[in-house]
């Protein structure tokens, strides 16, 4: 059996079955789209001649993915890509996309790195300042100008502290916002 680092090879039979050698069991072409995306590396091959067609399947998932409603390609896309089959640009155009997709997942990457979960936590802080305002504002109070004594004296040094000291002041924000 191959190791899970090693490239899978995948056998298409006439019968349009897909048989992943690895595993000894059929599988769909829903599961190599999941092979895709795990990052696993594998390799398609027609059971009888031997030929390599990888690419063809690779080709029917998207297919299948975009007749889903899944739509990522874009109309006029697709036709620029047909046209310039049989174009003197036809044997630049796979180092460019190859080239352009490696540069959207780099950045994909640096944005979830530089925003991460930090993001979600900072549009939480910005909305919980929003209804801070809001609920001031409905009381009659001006923006910015917090009740001193729903506020916590000091925070503390430790993160559990703090959580504990902001809380607190929620909650005697909520309560007054009750009376």
């Amino acid at each position: 059996m191959a190791k899970s680092s090693d490239k899978v090879t995948i056998k298409k039979y006439a019968n349009r079955r897909l048989y992943d050698t690895e595993s000894s069991a059929y599988i769909t072409l829903d599961r190599l789209a999941q092979m895709v995306r795990d990052g696993r590396e594998f390799e398609v091959v027609d059971a009888k001649s031997g030929d390599d067609i990888t690419r063809h399947v690779l080709t029917q998932i998207i297919v299948d993915e975009e007749a889903r409603g899944s739509t990522m390609l874009p109309l006029n896309f697709l036709k620029q890509i047909i046209g310039l089959y049989g174009n003197s640009m036809q044997n630049f155009v796979p180092q460019y996309l190859e080239a352009a997709m490696d540069a959207l997942k780099r950045n994909q990457s640096a944005a979830r790195d530089a925003f991460g979960a930090n993001m979600f936590a900072e549009i939480a802080k910005k909305n919980m300042t929003m209804f801070e305002e809001a609920a001031q504002a409905l009381r009659g109070k001006p923006m910015g100008n917090a009740d001193p004594k729903s506020e916590p004296a000091a925070a503390p040094k430790d993160d559990m502290g703090a959580l504990r000291a902001e809380l607190a002041a929620l909650q005697a924000k909520v309560d007054k916002l009750g009376r």
